[in-house]
């Protein structure tokens, strides 16, 4: 991970800058010196919030404070963000009931947590000749979890794989 680097006291080497105070209040342009004289003064360090502008805008706080609060607030963003993972559920053309009705059960749990879900048919032998059957296998489960999930394009097929993607609905 690439932070910016923030100068801090003597390794802000251009003057005049622009002072703003410890409680946010514009203090002026002063000399790096007069600025830190007053940072002295104050028990506070000088820190660099702008660099690009003319004159370097510098303010008056605690760095090591600021930087707690800067890694803490980082840890908050990556805490609430959700990575989208594809899970695959694999299925055979001739798939019994009760083997259909499990794996679209968890077809509909990973939708449901947001997640992306590869619907993986697998012909064997003869039965790539009857593609259609596992397209419509396909097509009911598509049509068994409109309410979580859509359809991400048209059944592809690859050698003997049929391949579907769901993502979930965006009202979630």
């Amino acid at each position: 991970m690439s932070e910016k680097r923030v100068r801090v006291n003597d390794q802000i080497r251009i003057s005049p800058i622009r002072l703003i105070g410890g409680s946010g209040e514009q203090i002026g342009i002063v000399s790096l010196d007069q600025a830190r004289e007053r940072a002295e003064e104050t028990g506070l360090d000088l820190v660099e919030v702008a660099p690009d502008a003319r004159p370097p805008v510098v303010k008056l706080m605690d760095y090591g404070k600021y930087r707690y609060e800067e890694a803490r607030a980082a840890r908050e963003a990556k805490k609430k963000q959700h990575t989208v993972q594809i899970k695959e559920v694999k299925f055979r053309p001739g798939i019994e009931d009760h083997d259909y009705a499990f794996k679209t059960r968890h077809a509909r749990r990973f939708l449901e947590e947001g997640n992306k879900v590869k619907l993986t048919m697998r012909f064997r032998g003869r039965q790539v000749t009857h593609s259609e059957l596992g397209r419509e296998v396909l097509l009911r489960v598509v049509q068994d979890l409109q309410d979580v999930g859509a359809p991400e394009g048209h059944p592809s097929f690859e050698g003997r794989v049929m391949t579907l993607m769901l993502g979930p609905l965006k009202s979630r």
